[in-house]
């Protein structure tokens, strides 16, 4: 790397009516700094997780005359395309996806703390960092950037899940208007059918809010027979829905025991668990009606059993409430048993928060979760980081397909 000066001589001309028009500069060309060394500003900085005043020096020292001002401006100003192309790969992967894993962390932004949620599948990845972790919050990001609110089969059939009274989803399926273009029509219709006014449990303003936002979710023709594997938070419990088994079985692990027998009931308990998991990863891979019976027997011996340390006994019986979800991949195998994905995703985010601590601005906030996101979609689909920027950024003679088609290419029925 190093400095290359390149002085443009633009023609200009005045028009009859008084304008003057300046010839553009070629493609690739935003202000001072070319492609190529904005490209390299993106990937060292997102990739490469290096820091602003590191990076501003290693520039200065190849010569470059920029400000620390204009560098945070190439770092989070003028990328309405990235933009873009993250939120329609997020909308191509909730569209294909047979199933999602889900997961979020702590992130700061102004000074005030927030959230993460991490979305993605072997196909993509998308973060969004808001200042909830409600499952109002992760609904509204299932919408893939959509603002709207739907009351459909798919939305009174989650109410009535969710014991909303059976008047107040009469009303909303009896009215005429099932359609709301954003949050404020959304409040003024149920000011209008009395529902915000009512004062009962479960709230019925939050619960048909939910309602609304899911069935937005199928409108848009995402996650239409997907499975929603998380770690057990609550706001992931949302449609079709599995559980990690790393997760379950880390709740036996973290047990504190005080005697030998405590302990020799949980490394009981714990080998059994781990025989399970084996024999339902043996299972996905080649499943049969008697082994699906056998499973869900080996199953209700383990997280039945009575050990004699009560601590234990007690959440094998909370695990074992469970079972639909944890046995989950009995009735669709081609779902994962673990949020491992969700993990190696989030981390990058988490080592970005421990390098630069958090974002001051809606536009840094804002370009730290879309390259992400573009970065880890890249590498799934084994795409050169270094050659997307490249490509959308128009440097000569690197060409990449927009990465929604490529996801929407991969996970295409057959």
């Amino acid at each position: 790397m190093h400095s290359h000066v390149i002085d443009f001589q633009c023609e200009r001309w005045l028009t009859p009516d008084g304008k003057v028009m300046t010839t553009p500069l070629p493609e690739g060309f935003d202000g001072h700094f070319g492609p190529q060394l904005r490209r390299f500003v993106l990937a060292q900085y997102h990739q490469g997780q290096t820091t602003v005043p590191r990076l501003l020096a290693l520039l200065r020292a190849f010569g470059i005359g920029i400000s620390k001002r204009e560098l945070v401006r190439l770092l989070t100003a003028g990328h309405d395309g990235f933009h873009a192309e993250a939120r329609d790969l997020l909308r191509a992967g909730l569209a294909g996806a047979a199933w999602i894993t889900v997961d979020d962390t702590g992130a700061r932004h102004k000074a005030n703390n927030g959230f993460c949620t991490q979305i993605g599948n072997a196909h993509f990845t998308a973060f969004a960092t808001t200042t909830s972790k409600s499952r109002l919050n992760f609904l509204s990001l299932l919408r893939a950037g959509h603002g709207d609110y739907v009351v459909n089969d798919a939305a009174l059939a989650y109410m009535r899940e969710r014991a909303l009274a059976v008047h107040v989803i009469a009303r909303l399926a009896e009215h005429s208007d099932h359609y709301f273009v954003d949050q404020a029509a959304w409040t003024a219709h149920l000011e209008k059918l009395g529902i915000a006014a009512l004062k009962v449990n479960p709230d019925p303003v939050l619960i048909a809010t939910e309602g609304a936002l899911w069935g937005s979710v199928k409108h848009h023709g995402f996650l239409r027979e997907s499975v929603i594997v998380s770690d057990d938070a609550g706001q992931f419990k949302v449609g079709q829905h599995g559980l990690c088994w790393v997760h379950a079985e880390r709740l036996v692990h973290k047990l504190d025991t005080f005697t030998d027998q405590n302990r020799a009931a949980q490394s009981t308990v714990r080998a059994a668990i781990w025989q399970l998991y084996s024999e339902l990863k043996a299972y996905r891979c080649a499943p049969t009606a008697q082994r699906k019976t056998d499973l869900k027997a080996e199953f209700d011996r383990i997280f039945t059993s009575k050990t004699g340390f009560v601590t234990l006994d007690r959440l094998l019986a909370r695990l074992h409430a469970n079972k639909a979800e944890l046995l989950k991949v009995i009735e669709r195998p081609d779902i994962p048993l673990h949020t491992n994905g969700s993990e190696n995703d989030i981390r990058c985010h988490v080592t970005r928060r421990k390098v630069s601590g958090g974002t001051r601005s809606d536009l840094g906030r804002d370009a730290r979760d879309t390259f992400l996101a573009l970065a880890k979609t890249c590498a799934k689909l084994g795409i050169s980081f270094w050659n997307y920027l490249g490509a959308r950024l128009n440097v000569p003679g690197v060409a990449i397909p927009p990465l929604p088609d490529l996801i929407l290419a991969r996970t295409k029925p057959p």
